[in-house]
């Protein structure tokens, strides 16, 4: 196999397991399946749903410090990847388009978008309300309470 397409399979395979423990999971697995629905339209599916296995799997693994389940995720897709790439040369450019251009920038902007733990704290009395939120919040009150 072409270095090129290694190099693009192991960056892929990189890109889509990070992505599958940020807000950008579901993109990932649309744009996995779309790939794969190109060339093997009966195995699309399958792809996507173990992509939301994964996802599980990846973020169980971050929280237990394990990187041999993210590295075998990891190995698994670069392998997935290689082969797609060895018998459809092809979607190289299509593959190549999903990491530099729409999952490079969503792990930039979830990386970007990763704050520090936020404290709150609160005390309400009587009839009082409190409302927190560490990112966006939209209240609709209706009627008297």
């Amino acid at each position: 196999m072409d270095s090129e397409f290694v190099t693009l399979a192991s960056s892929a395979a990189t890109t889509v397991v990070t992505l599958l423990a940020t807000d950008g999971w579901e993109q990932v697995k649309t744009a996995m399946g779309s790939l794969w629905r190109r060339v093997h339209p009966d195995l699309a599916g399958a792809v996507e749903a173990e992509l939301v296995a994964q996802r599980s799997m990846v973020i169980a693994a971050q929280d237990a410090d394990d990187d041999q389940v993210v590295r075998a995720l990891e190995d698994d897709w670069r392998q997935r990847l290689s082969t797609l790439l060895a018998a459809e040369p092809w979607l190289a450019a299509e593959l190549r388009r999903l990491v530099e251009e729409d999952l490079r920038a969503r792990e930039t902007a979830a990386e970007g978008s990763r704050a520090t733990p936020i404290e709150m704290h609160a005390k309400a009395s009587g009839h009082g309300r409190v409302y927190q939120a560490g990112r966006d919040q939209h209240i609709t009150e209706r009627g008297d309470r």
